[in-house]
């Protein structure tokens, strides 16, 4: 029974996940299932006027309360707590947004926007729920673990106190694909033929151009194996590849995703949290290529998948046109093989977890307000 029908208060929360699109779509994705399940919610998400939080947001339809930006070291130590100035002032007008909205849960993902949440949240005795999409957890969410027992995490391995992993909220466009019914269509959308296999190659939102000039390198091999390509090179990077048969199509972008992944049999990309979250929930096999920066955090986000049968993990630094011949052109031409690893993928997936992080809000919302009457 939801909130309205049993004639309660809708449920007050304030949503903390802002600067990149890694941090602000599992926060979306979460508030569009909380407004699912209780379309009376008042939603209110904190942002920054750095990174994508001015944009995306705005874009799915819900309020945007700005906050002085307050960058962390990336270390939790005494620096931390001797970052002056900044931080305070973000906390402060954190805190004010959370007192004109009268916030009943905070809920954060990470990112420049949480810590001041964070901090306010708790000075107010507001109840906090955390989730954390990375394999590896930020500074924020790695102290926020320590205010509250609602710990949410994509994965088991994930080293937060109290962690409960449950998956990365995402969009039902993703998570109610049926690719073998959209097939056609998405095929046809990209210009690429009906039957013969399809390579899907991205490196993320900007490209990669490892990715790039190893499967574009390899474009004579792809087609004599008849292979298609459908190479999303990212807004910055361009390749030539001379047109033949099968079809080599290249674009820079792609807004709808879910047909990218319709159109793809086996998909070659980096490792980031969503990608790896997308493509299980999509049963698609992949080739990971993890971003060799940050500590190797992305190799850690696709381990799950390829420990579990569904993806090959490559590093950077060897992947080149030799592999794509060598390794990944024997995988593509053999229907058994991705066919076992589509389905080894989708058992790695978690499709539920935007409802199952909103059904937790909820009970905590609940369990604040046992208490205040009690």
């Amino acid at each position: 029974m939801s909130h309205q029908e049993s004639g309660a208060a809708a449920p007050r929360v304030v949503v903390a996940g802002g600067h990149s699109a890694g941090h602000i779509e599992p926060a979306m994705n979460f508030a569009d299932a909380l407004r699912r399940l209780e379309p009376t919610a008042e939603i209110t998400a904190l942002g920054t006027i750095r990174g994508l939080d001015t944009t995306l947001i705005p874009a799915r339809g819900y309020p945007l309360e700005l906050i002085p930006p307050a960058p962390l070291p990336r270390t939790l130590n005494r620096a931390l707590l001797r970052t002056p100035g900044k931080l305070r002032e973000s906390v402060l007008a954190a805190g004010a947004v959370l007192d004109r909205v009268r916030a009943e849960v905070v809920v954060g993902f990470g990112g420049y926007v949480a810590m001041p949440a964070y901090l306010a949240a708790r000075k107010r005795g507001v109840p906090i729920v955390v989730h954390e999409a990375n394999a590896r957890p930020g500074v924020a969410n790695r102290l926020a673990a320590r205010m509250t027992t609602h710990v949410f995490t994509a994965s088991p391995n994930v080293p937060l106190a109290h962690a409960t992993a449950i998956g990365i909220p995402l969009r039902p466009a993703i998570t109610g694909l049926d690719r073998p019914a959209l097939r056609d269509a998405a095929r046809q959308r990209f210009g690429l033929r009906p039957h013969a296999p399809v390579l899907m190659v991205t490196g993320g939102s900007q490209g990669a151009g490892t990715i790039n000039a190893a499967v574009s390198g390899a474009a004579a091999s792809l087609r004599a194996a008849g292979v298609q390509v459908l190479h999303i090179t990212g807004p910055r990077h361009s390749v030539e590849v001379p047109d033949g048969d099968p079809p080599y199509v290249v674009v820079p972008y792609v807004h709808d995703m879910q047909y990218a992944y319709a159109a793809a049999d086996f998909v070659i990309c980096r490792s980031g949290a969503m990608t790896c979250a997308e493509l299980a929930a999509a049963g698609l096999p992949v080739a990971y290529v993890p971003l060799p920066l940050r500590g190797g955090e992305q190799r850690l986000n696709a381990e799950p998948v390829v420990a579990a049968g569904g993806a090959l993990l490559v590093d950077d630094a060897d992947l080149d046109p030799a592999w794509i011949v060598n390794t990944l052109i024997p995988v593509l031409t053999d229907p058994e093989r991705i066919a076992v690893m589509s389905a080894r993928a989708s058992a790695a997936g978690a499709p539920d977890a935007d409802v199952a992080l909103a059904r937790h809000v909820l009970t905590a919302v609940a369990e604040r307000r046992g208490a205040a009457s009690g």
